[in-house]
């Protein structure tokens, strides 16, 4: 046994979040998993360098191989596969995210020119698929069949998330429970593919592994609750999007939703109308809607839900600091501002 088996009580939040502590913590990890992700992407395929020293330099959080770290730390691993299944995972969420940016005709994230802006649509596409091809074959690497039953699932219900959205694009009759679902397949599923490797990685038991991956499920979908928060009252600077992005791409966010649901009928009609044309230029009124609904509230209560339930799935796990990290992580998701 690496940790003790007394187990504090779970309080969700904490005080106050130190997301420095839980970066000194998988500092190394986070360095040996960047150096990876540069090694791994060479190619003698120049454009495809380019397009891969475009994206490192864009930056972003890293959460999901962090979780893989914290997840592992948690169930007692101390090899080195972790840093390997921390880059597939990376891969894969840049996949998506350069697919996404092409689909919904993005020009900026993170604070800059999207890939797909800077080098072209067929570019972007295709270095999506090189991303998820090369995951694989680190994957494979790995040598474990369970690994590669959970990333594979992932990856396959993440494509159906995607379509999903594609497909409830500028629908204004979708409801709380759809879009949920939609989320948790395309944003969540991930997180929680994530959060079970590291426990697969830590020989947990079926329950703990279980548990696990619950927590990374809704810890994921409070993620994303958030962020469509951010998408209506976050900075850009912050943020690295513009305000009203997705109501720019007739997204029905729940915020959206929940002026339809509980609006007077004239800003039922606005945000419809909004969804259904892509109301870029109808966003203040919009915004006015979704303060007077107190629609940001009630997203960031549902997303606070999602976090105390990730926090409750992981009560099995022994005191360690990464336990303690894993529910500081869970408050970061609902407390950030970028």
């Amino acid at each position: 046994m690496l940790f003790s088996p007394t187990r504090s009580p779970l309080i969700f939040p904490p005080r106050s979040v130190q997301p420095e502590l839980l970066r000194n913590l998988i500092a190394a990890d986070m360095q040996a998993v960047d150096a990876m992700i540069r090694r791994r992407l060479e190619s003698d395929v120049v454009l495809i360098r380019q397009i891969a020293e475009y994206i490192i330099a864009g930056g972003g959080k890293r959460l999901r191989p962090a979780l893989v770290f914290l997840a592992a730390g948690a169930t007692g691993y101390r090899g080195e596969q972790h840093v390997e299944l921390a880059a597939v995972v990376e891969f894969i969420h840049t996949a998506t995210l350069l697919h996404d940016d092409v689909v919904d005709e993005s020009e900026l994230r993170r604070g800059r020119k999207t890939a797909n802006a800077e080098f072209g649509n067929a570019a972007s596409v295709l270095v999506g698929d090189f991303l998820y091809s090369r995951a694989f074959q680190i994957m494979v690497g790995v040598g474990s069949m369970r690994v590669m039953e959970v990333l594979a699932d992932a990856t396959n219900a993440i494509a159906e998330g995607e379509v999903l959205q594609l497909l409830n694009a500028h629908n204004c009759d979708i409801g709380e429970i759809a879009y949920l679902e939609v989320i948790r397949r395309k944003t969540a599923k991930l997180f929680e593919a994530a959060a079970q490797l590291g426990a697969i990685l830590g020989g947990a038991n079926p329950d703990l592994e279980a548990g696990m991956a619950r927590y990374g499920l809704h810890l994921g979908t409070a993620f994303q609750l958030i962020d469509d928060v951010l998408d209506y009252s976050g900075d850009a600077a912050h943020t690295g999007k513009n305000l009203g992005d997705d109501l720019k791409e007739g997204k029905p966010t729940l915020p959206l939703i929940h002026v339809i649901q509980r609006g007077s009928p004239a800003q039922a009609a606005l945000v419809r109308s909004a969804i259904e044309h892509g109301g870029g230029e109808e966003f203040g009124a919009v915004l006015d809607a979704i303060h007077e609904t107190g629609a940001l509230d009630f997203v960031r209560a549902k997303a606070k839900d999602e976090a105390r339930i990730a926090t409750e799935s992981i009560a099995a796990l022994p005191n360690s600091s990464y336990r303690d990290s894993l529910l500081e992580l869970a408050t970061f998701a609902v407390e950030r501002d970028y």
